[in-house]
This record gives structure tokens, sequence and C-alpha cells, in this order.
């Protein structure tokens, strides 16, 4: 009955998805697509390319000297495919660079003692050799209980959370997409999306966090410490240190520990969740624990500036040469790991992409009409900096977070697609198209050579949080690809365990070769990419333009 149900699900979604009489009129250049997947998949490079990127240069912590010593090795890695045009262009000012030199964690009471798992977040400050202090636990559930914990809190270890049961996995850790699921994909009519109305419970919760961290701010303990929230067996998920907000501060204005330069910030620790667990439940018995700390950190001021890299296979084609087709991903990366899933396999297919491409146009003698364009973000994980204000600079004066833009730059006429991959090591199963109806027949096109490669849905439907929404935001087409998920929520996004031997080597393939195919044939279109419609800011509806 199960597979009977599987061939039945996948014949439906290859209907829906060879169902329509454009597919004959967008054109497939045959020649092309057979000498991008004899070099994407029988002579790839891309796993090469991503152990430079993560052994040797990870992790790329926005602002650090590590993501700047791997942004100048990924633009000579670009000369040397041929790109021409590589540089590094610089956004900002971002702030304090930080780097982990070495770190200790040692648990120590009157019956036990152990070393603990845990992490530093970024851009906590170093304790000038080991500090020990006692832990004790801060859990006000009202606003009115903050009152009991005055004075308690100085010069202790304060544990801000209570534990997180860990469940044994008994589910598979990693996944790949089930026939239902794309179809789900397919069929997507937006129906289904979660209101946009403010959800007032999350609301009051974070606006009790921004009061918890000031009044722990203010009552200066040793260290702040978290468990990890979610993760088991060691695996840690961990990111920046908490600094106060003001009172009412939304979550994107809110400031941040590597801004501005002098702030005080307290040491933070996020621990693996067994150990902080352990922690705690001594304490509830009335052990007192001690954690001893070792925290050696680096702060760097010298250039406040931050830089994407920035490579063209410039175009040929007099009438249209000078407009752009654009691939990327984000280079930077949390410190845990060496970032390897968070992006750099999504910045290793990219570069792959542009190596297949070279070798394609040189093994045919073909062309690109289009200058094609590939870009290495940098300040994703602190809220898409870098590929916000290449957007601002070069396309159109863009406002606030959902907030369409105030203008249009030249260049935005002359700007085809953008394509970006950022979801973990799974190959490709198709792409969001954004709610951009108008490409959906070019992208079903571009698809059915990779069919074999199992990527064949198109949704309407969006992902969020990568690069492509600075793109779409500014009324340009910007794509996401659909990923399988294999372990990269469970396992490696953000964690200590974001890391080379957690990349599937098949799959980055894959990714790079139907990539390269898709910027190829952007590249080569008599027209570019079909847009929605687009309102300026302040523009009446209905005035806006495709």
């Amino acid at each position: 009955m199960k597979t009977t149900r599987y061939y039945a699900l996948s014949l439906m979604l290859a209907l829906l998805l060879a169902a329509t009489p454009a597919l004959a009129q967008e054109q497939i250049d045959e020649e092309a697509v057979a000498s991008i997947r004899k070099h994407g998949l029988e002579q790839s490079q891309v796993m090469e390319t991503l152990s430079w990127i993560t052994d040797v240069y990870g992790p790329r912590l926005t602002g650090s000297p590590g993501l700047d010593a791997a942004s100048q090795w990924a633009k000579g890695a670009l000369e040397k495919l041929g790109m021409k045009n590589a540089h590094l262009e610089p956004w900002g000012p971002f702030g304090l660079g930080w780097t982990l030199n070495s770190f200790s964690l040692q648990a120590s009471s009157e019956k036990a003692s152990f070393p603990v798992y845990a992490y530093p977040k970024a851009w906590s400050p170093g304790t000038d050799g080991p500090v020990s202090a006692e832990v004790v636990i801060f859990a006000p559930e009202t606003e009115d209980d903050f009152a009991m914990y005055k004075g308690l809190l100085a010069g202790k270890i304060v544990m801000l959370e209570a534990p997180r049961p860990v469940e044994e996995p008994f589910a598979p850790m990693a996944t790949r997409r089930s026939p239902e699921d794309l179809l789900n994909l397919a069929n997507w009519s937006g129906a289904d999306e979660r209101p946009s109305g403010v959800n007032r419970d999350r609301m009051q919760e974070y606006r009790l966090q921004q009061m918890r961290t000031q009044f722990v701010y203010d009552e200066k303990p040793a260290a702040i410490i978290d468990r990890s929230y979610k993760g088991d067996y060691g695996t840690i998920f961990v990111s920046g240190a908490s600094v106060p907000s003001p009172p009412g501060t939304s979550w994107f204005d809110a400031p941040s520990a590597y801004n501005p330069k002098g702030a005080y910030v307290i040491p933070q620790m996020t621990l693996a969740a067994e150990h902080y667990n352990r922690i705690y439940r001594l304490i509830k018995k009335g052990i007192p624990v001690t954690l001893t700390m070792d925290m050696d950190v680096t702060f760097t001021d010298d250039d406040p500036m931050e830089y994407n890299v920035i490579a063209d296979i410039p175009g040929t084609d007099p009438e249209i040469g000078d407009e752009l087709v654009m691939m990327g991903a984000h280079f930077d990366s949390w410190h845990a790991g060496t970032g390897a899933t968070d992006n750099g396999a999504g910045s290793a297919v990219m570069m792959e992409a542009t190596r297949i491409l070279q070798a394609m146009f040189k093994e045919t003698g073909k062309k690109p009409r289009r200058t094609i364009r590939i870009a290495l973000w940098t300040g994703e994980e602190q809220g898409l900096h870098g590929s916000r204000n290449y957007v601002n600079d070069h396309f159109a004066e863009i406002g606030g977070w959902g907030q369409p833009p105030s203008a249009l730059k030249p260049d935005h006429e002359k700007f085809s697609a953008y394509y970006n991959l950022d979801n973990g090591t799974g190959k490709i199963r198709g792409v969001y198209m954004q709610g951009n109806e108008g490409v959906a027949p070019i992208f079903r096109a571009w698809l059915k050579p990779f069919h074999d490669l199992d990527a064949a849905t198109l949704t309407l439907s969006n992902t969020g949080g990568t690069d492509h929404l600075a793109f779409d935001g500014a009324g340009l087409p910007g794509f996401q690809f659909i990923q399988e998920p294999i372990a990269y929520s469970t396992r490696t996004h953000h964690s200590n365990m974001d890391v080379f031997d957690h990349a599937i080597e098949e799959d980055l393939k894959q990714a790079a070769t139907i990539i390269a195919s898709f910027v190829y044939h952007t590249a080569q279109r008599d027209e570019k990419l079909p847009r929605k419609p687009l309102h300026l800011a302040d523009q009446p509806t209905g005035t806006g333009s495709n």
C-alpha cells in the first residue's frame, strides 16, 4: 500500500509540473546542459572548495579576522577560476570583531566535580585568567518577582532558564522530503499562512525577557549561562551575547553586543542541556555549585567596515551585456562550528557553479549574453546586512524590514534574477517562487533536464531568513531553492556540529549543477525574468510597475 501511494503521489506531482503549454516555448540549450552535467557531476571540486572554506577558514564570524582571511582567499580563488572584477565590496560600518582563542569551564561542588560542555556567546568579553564563582538561579515569573533577587546576583554566575527536558531521539535526526511534502508545496496557495496579527503572548514574553536582561546587567554578575534551546548528546546551539534593550524596543531594533564600541557586556555561555540540567538539579537539592571559567578572546576594531566578495563573468551581447544575473550565498558563520552547512555549503556550491560555467564556456565556445555575478555575503547572521546593503547601494533605496523601497536606481531595470542557496547541505528539490507566477513555466522547463536528479517541484511559497529576501523586498526576482532538510534544523544549524563531516557530497554536486544551468539559461534568455508588481513607499496602489 505504501509503495502504491508513493508512486501515485509522484505521478500526480509529475502531471502538475508538466501540464502547461508554455513548456515548449522556453528553450533549453541541451548542449550546454550536457556539458554542465559532466563538469558538475563527474568532475566536481565542490568538496575541496568546502574544505578550504571550513577546515582552513572556519569559523567566519562577521567582523572577525577569520572572515577577513576567508574573504581574501575566496577573492583569489574566484580570480583563479577566470572571474573578472573580483573584489571585496565594503558595507557598514558593522562594529567590533571578535575571536575566541581558548575556553574551558569546570563545575565543582562538595559532592562532584566535572568539566562542562559549553561555548561562549560571540562578543562575550574574556576573563583575564580563570575566574570562579557560585552559580545562582534567577527565575522571576512576573515583574513583581524581581525584587526578591535584588542584591543576590552580584559576582555570581546566573542561570537564566529552567532546565529543558531532553527526550531520547527515537525519530531520525536527518530526513529527506517525502512525496506528500513536495505535493503540498506544489499545491500551496497561501491559505494556510499564519495570521499577520501581533501575538500578544509572545510580545509579553519578549518584554519580560528584556526586563530580565536589564535587571541582571544592573546587578553585575560575573557571568550569565543558559542552556542550548535544542539539541542533545553534546550538540550546542549558540549565537551572540545579549545586551539590554530600552523598554519597548522591537526585536529588529534591539542593540547588539558587537555595536556600539565600548558597550558593557557580561560574559555569557551556552551549556549543553544535560550539563545545565545537572547543575540546576544540584542547586535545587541545596548543594552549592561553583563554576570556574577561563575565556581568552580578542576584540578587533581596526576596520569598522565589512566586505562582500563579488566577481563577474562579463556579458558579451552588445544589447543586453550590461544586464545582470546574480547567484549568491552568505559566507559568514557563527563560531562554535566551522560554518559548513550554514553556509559554507551554499558558498562552495556557488563557487563551484562558477567553475562549472567557466568549464562549459571553454568546452562549447559559448559565451554569456548577460553578465553573471557571484556574491558571497557577510553579516547575514546579524540581519542580512551584506545583501541588504548591496541592494541599497546598487538597485533601490530600501526601507526597514518589510517596507517597500522609496526609490529605484538605474540598475534596477537591468537586473534579471538572483539565486540563493542557504538551507544546509541538502540537494535541490525545486524552487520557492516567492509568489511570482510568471516564472513558473520558465522554471518548469529549466528543471525538466534534472528530474532524474529529483529536482521537479515548484511552489509559490517562500522560505524566510535568507539573502534572497533583500532582492525580493526591492521588487527584484530573488529565489531560494527548495532543499532536503537532512539534519539542518535538528543538528547543524548554528551548532558546534556544523562541520565539514556533515556535508553530503552528492547533494552539493547536484545543487551546483542545477544552479549553473539556471544561471546560464537566465543569462541567455531574450527577456529578463518576469517580475511581481512593485509599489514604492507612499505610492498609491495601482501605480506600481512590473
